[in-house]
């Protein structure tokens, strides 16, 4: 069995489950930031933005993290005395720092407090897409 592979394999999947949700979660956050709070829609929002955290989101996240430093450390995948490393090792802590803001904008809008207006989340929802290009390049390509 090629246990590095299967890592490998799996640690792909959760970073394209992590980043479709972190693509995904300010969406909704665009669309509940014009419902009214307690209206039927407001309550519906509430379910689904919870349960992408929840359910595959911060799974997806931790599965990420644990994927990418059993690749790094057990399988020995990563040379840290290059850049590209570094540059990667950069980005991922900021998009796990963006999935922290996206939880605490949950729980503001689940708490009915939401003081944030449809324009800032269209323009935080870009975030992740500068941050998976970044990240992208600095592994395949590997600049310096």
């Amino acid at each position: 069995m090629n246990w590095y592979a299967w890592t490998l394999a799996l640690h792909v999947i959760a970073v394209i489950a992590w980043m479709a949700g972190s693509l995904y979660l300010p969406r909704l956050f665009v669309y509940h930031a014009d419902a009214k709070p307690g209206s039927e829609m407001s309550e519906t929002f509430k379910i689904m933005e919870r349960r992408l955290l929840k359910a595959i989101m911060t799974p997806a996240m931790v599965a990420s993290w644990i994927l990418g430093l059993t690749l790094a450390f057990y399988f020995g995948a990563v040379d840290f005395s290059q850049g590209w490393m570094w540059l990667k090792a950069a980005f991922v802590l900021a998009l796990s720092g963006y999935h922290g803001l996206l939880v605490k904008h949950q729980k503001a809008f689940a708490a009915d407090r939401n003081e944030k207006s449809a324009r800032y989340f269209r323009a935080i929802n870009e975030v992740p897409t500068v941050f998976m290009i970044i990240i992208v390049i600095a592994v395949i390509v590997k600049p310096f």
